[in-house]
C-alpha cells in the first residue's frame, strides 16, 4: 500500500472509529482529499468525486470535509476570492504557501526565529498577547512561474 493510498484508509478507519460508514461515495470524498497536493473547495472535490460517482451529493461532500477537519486530518484554506478549500493537515506547527495559479500547496514551519521576532514585535505594537497564529502566504510557485 503507497503512501497516499496508507493516508486514506488511516482517516477511512478514523472516519468509522468516530460514528461515520465507510460508503463509496465517501470514501471518494477521503481520497480525494487524501491524494491532493492542492487546496480543493467542496465544489472541486465534488466535481471530481462525481465523475466516478453519479450518485454523489454535495451535501456528501461536507459532511465529510467537516468531520475531516473535526477530528484534524484536513484543514480548511482561506482563499483570497473567499471561497474555503481544504488540504491534508500538516503535523506540528505548519504554515501554508498557497499557489495562485495551480492551488498547489507547500509547508514551511512556522517555528523559527524569525517567525518568533515577528510575534514579539506585533505584540508589543499591538498590545495583544498572542497565543496562536496561522499564516498562509500566497503567490506563484515555480513551475506556474515557469509557465509564464
Amino acid at each position: 500500500m503507497n503512501q497516499k493510498s496508507s493516508k486514506a484508509h488511516e482517516w477511512l478507519r478514523n472516519l468509522q472509529a468516530n460514528g461515520y460508514r465507510a460508503t463509496n461515495t465517501r470514501r471518494a470524498v477521503v481520497e480525494t482529499l487524501a491524494n491532493s497536493q492542492h487546496a480543493l473547495s467542496p465544489l472541486e472535490i465534488y466535481e471530481i468525486c462525481r465523475s466516478q460517482h453519479k450518485r454523489m451529493g454535495l451535501v456528501t461532500v461536507y459532511r465529510t470535509v467537516e468531520k475531516l477537519e473535526e477530528l484534524g486530518l484536513v484543514q480548511r484554506v482561506h482563499q483570497p476570492s473567499g471561497c474555503q478549500a481544504f488540504i491534508s493537515a500538516a503535523e506540528g506547527h505548519q504554515h501554508l504557501l498557497i499557489c495562485q495559479s495551480c492551488g498547489k500547496v507547500t509547508f514551511f514551519n512556522g517555528e523559527n526565529e524569525a517567525m518568533e521576532s515577528l510575534m514579539k514585535k506585533v505584540s508589543l505594537q499591538s498590545g495583544y498577547q498572542i497565543e496562536s497564529h496561522w499564516l498562509q502566504l500566497f503567490g506563484q510557485c515555480a513551475n506556474c512561474r515557469d509557465q509564464t
